[in-house]
């Protein structure tokens, strides 16, 4: 029995809208604006129909950036080490280019975790730090919200496989483009309002969360979690829609549950314990905790993964610290799905998280217009990377707490109290 292909199994109507979805609510192209599309040629097919709905959007130009997993596999075996420590100049040009024309960027992901199992851990780190470093004023602009852009996701056979193990693998592909589309709130029949009536929604807990000025965040549940979470002064939450430096509205997340800050970055102490598996660099961590002191990561442990999860703590001294804390409620489609997704873009989504890492200075109020050693002294931490780990659970608990020692119950058994 032939097996159908990846977008045989949704009709093209629905694919449009979910293109277009990643075209004019996620980057929200605009008349004459450079578009670059970061796609795997596995998923071609799906670039293409981005490709057109930006152009009917307006684009100027689409530029379809493409990557080969399996090429990038035989470069991470293969490759002499002076080009496993080198990123090109000229790639870093490219990017320089595309940024100073405005572009937009839309990245299609879609996991294979078994594609770099063969492959070194610390060979891939040395590259993805080789390239972090070079493009480090690409990925600022990136997280500063300077530029728009887009992740998004498509199923794949080996990823639907890993999720849905029990199922054929035709079934498993069908049940992972519902769970997709689902969760991106792409599967009505308009998902363009969905998403602003999606927005609205962050808009009141976003209004209380940045009024109350909490000093920390203390959350705990039953697999161990302890965490205090200091909070900088004038710190600011985010969520669902932002806006970049000319004032245009974009989603850089689709899809997105999450309320966002930058902690204190010396201000977090005590344990951590995360409740989904994190995927990074093709390897899985699993079954994992971190141990914090004035801020710094000082213990962690994994059953499984310990070199990928030393190699993500020791990038630089950055990724000792954290930059994010999000607050998700139990209460999302993805978490209501009850799955394991292998997909950090999925799973921190349905359940709080921490980021490893570097910060972004659109959680400082006015923070887009401070220096680099004004953030700094603010209390934000600043990295080559960052890193989100899932530790919410159906039983979690947080608190904020005043200046003066006040509590406010944020959340109980997982889901949102105001």
């Amino acid at each position: 029995m032939m097996i159908k292909g990846v977008y045989e199994l949704v009709s093209e109507e629905q694919l449009k809208k979910y293109a277009e979805l990643a075209v004019r609510a996620g980057v929200n192209v605009q008349k004459n604006q450079l578009v670059i599309i970061h796609s795997d040629i596995k998923n071609v097919t799906f670039a293409r129909l981005i490709q057109t709905a930006a152009y009917e959007a307006g684009a100027s130009n689409v530029v379809m950036d493409w990557t080969d997993e399996q090429s990038t596999k035989e470069f991470y075996l293969n490759a002499a080490d002076d080009a496993i420590d080198h990123f090109p100049n000229w790639q870093d040009a490219r990017f320089k280019e595309w940024d100073e024309a405005g572009a937009a960027y839309i990245h299609i992901i879609s996991e294979n975790l078994d594609v770099f199992k063969d492959v070194s851990t610390e060979r891939m780190s040395r590259f993805q730090k080789a390239s972090r470093t070079k493009l480090k004023d690409h990925y600022a602009k990136v997280r500063s919200h300077e530029l728009r852009w887009c992740l998004l996701a498509v199923p794949y056979f080996a990823w639907a496989a890993k999720v849905f193990p029990h199922l054929s693998k035709e079934e498993a592909l069908q049940s992972l483009w519902q769970l997709i589309l689902q969760g991106a709130r792409a599967d009505g029949k308009n998902p363009i309002k969905d998403w602003e009536n999606h927005d609205r929604a962050f808009e009141s807990r976003k209004k209380l969360l940045n009024e109350s000025q909490f000093e920390a965040l203390h959350f705990t549940n039953s697999r161990g979690t302890d965490l205090l979470v200091g909070m900088p002064k004038n710190h600011f939450f985010i969520g669902g829609g932002v806006i970049d430096k000319t004032g245009i509205p974009f989603f850089p997340n689709i899809p997105t549950e999450e309320i966002f800050s930058a902690p204190y970055k010396n201000g977090v102490n005590g344990k951590l314990v995360a409740s989904k598996p994190l995927i990074y660099g093709g390897s899985v961590i699993d079954d994992f905790y971190l141990t914090f002191k004035d801020g710094r990561i000082t213990a962690y442990y994994t059953a499984t993964g310990q070199e990928a999860l030393q190699s993500l703590i020791e990038t630089d001294e950055g990724s000792h610290y954290l930059g994010e804390i999000a607050l998700v409620s139990n209460n999302s489609p993805l978490s209501q799905a009850d799955t394991l997704f292998y997909n950090t873009l999925f799973d921190e989504n349905t359940a709080c998280h921490i980021g490893i890492g570097n910060a972004s200075p659109s959680n400082l109020q006015n923070g887009s217009n401070l220096s680099v050693k004004e953030l700094k002294e603010a209390g934000l931490n600043t990295s080559l990377l960052l890193v989100n780990v899932t530790f919410g659970t159906e039983d979690m608990k947080v608190v904020g707490i005043k200046e003066g020692g006040t509590e406010v119950l944020l959340m109980k058994d997982g889901d949102f109290q105001f």
